[in-house]
């Protein structure tokens, strides 16, 4: 029997509406992300889950909070699942960051797994402490079903690194919406198998994607 992850990322924010850096900029949900959340606790709470774990900014453990309320389980802060540290971009539009750092940008554009903003985290730095993260938590659960609630960046950077993608081109090819569910089995704690991938029909409108164990 596989170890089974939930992985979710959190839901909106007013800067996700906005277009903002917000890495490690604590901000809370906004409406719609509770609505989003909401939706997806709706959706897990025949699940069986047996541990929760959360990066610890607000707008994941609200997340987190509100999925396993029905479940009588209380999320586990977990430091190594924060978000990607955009340094002197924090806050700040995309539009406003291309045309006043528009060289700096640029090169993070073409290789954001190894260049940061000033001040900043390169994705080496978030994989190196969120991946063994995750293997701690799978090893932890053998055999278990687990949330997981992060963020964009480190949803797509912990995901590209277990399926072999190339790293570099992270952004480009995969995506995480506000409070998406992706599914990850693990034989072991370096063997998985993506099972669903940035699932929102939970609030979307679309039909339900069911998860074939």
């Amino acid at each position: 029997m596989p170890t089974t992850i939930y992985l979710v990322r959190h839901g909106a924010t007013e800067l996700t509406a906005e277009d903002r850096f917000a890495g490690s900029s604590d901000v809370p949900l906004s409406d719609e992300g509770r609505r989003q959340v909401a939706c997806l606790a709706e959706r897990l709470k025949r699940e069986k889950l047996d541990a929760a774990y959360a990066s610890p900014l607000q707008r994941t453990m609200d997340t987190a909070r509100t999925v396993v309320l029905a479940h009588g389980l209380k999320p586990i802060a977990e430091p190594g699942l924060r978000e990607i540290d955009y340094g002197h971009w924090e806050g700040l539009r995309r539009s406003d960051v291309l045309c006043t750092f528009q060289a700096e940008y640029g090169a993070w554009q073409d290789d954001p797994f190894t260049i940061a903003p000033l001040g900043g985290e390169s994705g080496v730095n978030v994989l190196n402490r969120a991946l063994p993260t995750l293997r701690a938590i799978v090893e932890r659960h053998r055999h278990r079903t687990v949330l997981l609630v992060s963020h964009k960046g480190t949803n797509r950077l912990l995901i590209s690194s277990l399926l072999g993608l190339d790293p570099r081109a992270y952004r480009d090819r995969l995506e995480q919406s506000p409070a998406a569910l992706s599914i990850l089995e693990f034989t072991s704690e370096v063997r998985a198998r993506l099972c669903l991938f940035n699932d929102t029909s939970h609030y979307a409108g679309g039909r339900e994607v069911k998860h074939a164990r």
